[in-house]
């Protein structure tokens, strides 16, 4: 008998449409398969939800802030049912671009130098800190964003005008810009998934690039690398996952530049829609939609 299966979708990160695409492509493919599945919001009615369905897994769709950052995890381990992807703690590492940093570096992982910005800092200051630490271009994010929101690069006409438009952040971090390839890697639980490789129209690998069909973002699967790099990124990739502390399937995002390759973040719960990059990968390892979204059950299935 197939299990029930409760999916989390929705939510209110800046991510909630990317949620609620992966909450109803995950659901047609259950249903399809013989699955009894329901669809809850993280608000006031999950416990009523999760009492009534009785559900088997909790299939977390969820993406961005309150989603991916330990926050619900830690509300559902209190129900002592299994659910997919990374626990609490690897869940707020992975969120916080500071910590998986620091963590990244001691591990002699490569990532881009940054610092964070405090906004009493004033403007000559700044451009002095960029110009001795980082030098422009540089790129501004928040610390505990996903879906590349709210991401710019900035030159020094530029900085300061983009920096007061996310002001209502708490926390800003301004990076070094890394050119060259934009590459991902997937890991499925012990092992690496493979890698793609995106050539966006735009100036990067944005939000608009990665959800916007118009944007006409290249996608290419196999990488074309030498193979003693693909395996390099893929260890450096699975390094990560586990030093993180991660579960299920992980994606890393990396810039591959001079021969080098940088980690730019880990995303504990990679999307699951039509132009999301997993699937992309797992189906040219000829694993099918289902079957991750299976395998993903599994693994959720196994934990203690």
């Amino acid at each position: 008998m197939k299990k029930k299966i409760l999916i989390l979708s929705g939510g209110i990160s800046k991510e909630r449409l990317i949620s609620l695409d992966t909450g109803t492509q995950v659901s047609k493919e259950l249903k399809k398969n013989g699955y009894k599945v329901k669809i809850s919001e993280p608000d006031f009615s999950l416990k009523t939800n999760i009492r009534k369905f009785k559900p088997d897994i909790i299939f977390n769709a969820l993406h961005g802030q309150y989603g991916e950052d330990g926050y619900i995890q830690s509300i559902i381990e209190g129900f002592k049912i299994p659910y997919t992807h990374s626990g609490v703690i690897p869940s707020a590492i992975a969120m916080d671009k500071d910590i998986s940093k620091k963590i990244f570096s001691k591990n002699k992982i490569r990532t881009p130098k940054y610092f964070i910005y405090s906004f009493n800092l004033k403007r000559k200051d700044l451009i002095t800190k960029i110009n001795k630490q980082l030098k422009f271009p540089v790129v501004v994010k928040p610390l505990n964003e996903g879906s590349s929101v709210n991401v710019y690069i900035c030159n020094k006409n530029n900085i300061i005008r983009i920096l007061n438009s996310i002001s209502n952040y708490k926390k800003i971090m301004i990076e070094e810009f890394i050119g060259g390839r934009e590459i991902q890697v997937a890991i499925m639980g012990n092992k690496t998934l493979g890698a793609i490789e995106l050539k966006p129209k735009r100036k990067f690998y944005d939000y608009q690039a990665k959800y916007n069909r118009k944007a006409k973002t290249e996608h290419i699967i196999p990488v074309k690398i030498k193979r003693k790099k693909l395996n390099e990124v893929l260890q450096i990739a699975y390094k990560a996952h586990k030093i993180i502390g991660c579960k299920g399937v992980t994606r890393s995002d990396f810039k591959f530049y001079n021969e080098k390759f940088y980690l730019l973040e880990i995303n504990t719960q990679p999307g699951m829609t039509k132009l999301s990059l997993v699937p992309e990968i797992a189906a040219h390892k000829g694993i099918s939609f289902i079957e991750l979204i299976e395998w993903i059950l599994r693994d959720a299935s196994k934990k203690k």
